[in-house]
Formats: C-alpha cells, structure tokens, sequence
C-alpha cells in the first residue's frame, strides 16, 4: 500500500479547487474547515459554501476529488459541507482578498 499523504500536502492540492463563483481556490476563501486522512487511504475533507443555497457544490465536490484521488494511497474522498460556523469574508486570507480586491 502507498503511503498516504499528510494532511498538509492534502491542502497543498486542494488549493488547485477553485471556487467557480469567485475564481479563488476553497483554501484561501477560507472555505476548507477540515481534513482527515485515514490510514487506509480515506479522506474526508468538511468544508463550507459562501451562501448556503450555493447551486456550485456539486462542482467543488467533483474538483476536490478529482484533486485528491491521483494522490499517491488516497482510496476514497467523501466531502462534508457544513454551515457551521457560516462563512465570512473575513475568513479569507490576504492573498484572496488582495485577488478580489476586498
């Protein structure tokens, strides 16, 4: 069995997830609010939308596995959205409010 990656690398490649609305990957938006690797190769990645009617989820959830499955070891991707804590544009990070010019 492959070694899995850890869950930085995890994030590293779920920055290539690129919020279609926006065009700033789901890290930076600080839409990702968890990620847990299993030893087996499962991942579960919960992350949060920008509004809770978004009609984009379907979308990010294919970007992240597409994203995750080419990973050496990663088995399964399940995707957990949550609106708890609802998101903020204070969650973003510098580089994405610099992006969007907020």
């Amino acid at each position: 069995m492959d070694i899995v990656p850890t869950r930085q690398e995890a994030v590293e490649a779920l920055r290539k997830v690129i919020d279609p609305e926006l065009g700033v990957d789901i890290v930076s938006l600080g839409l990702l609010y968890n990620v847990e690797i299993a030893d087996e190769g499962a991942v579960s990645v919960m992350l949060t939308l920008t509004t809770p009617g978004c009609p984009l989820h379907s979308i990010i959830g294919r970007q992240i596995e597409q994203v995750m499955l080419p990973l050496p070891g990663i088995s399964d991707v399940k995707v957990q959205l949550t609106f708890s804590p609802p998101w903020d544009p204070r969650m973003m990070n510098d580089e994405a409010r610099e992006e969007l010019q907020i």
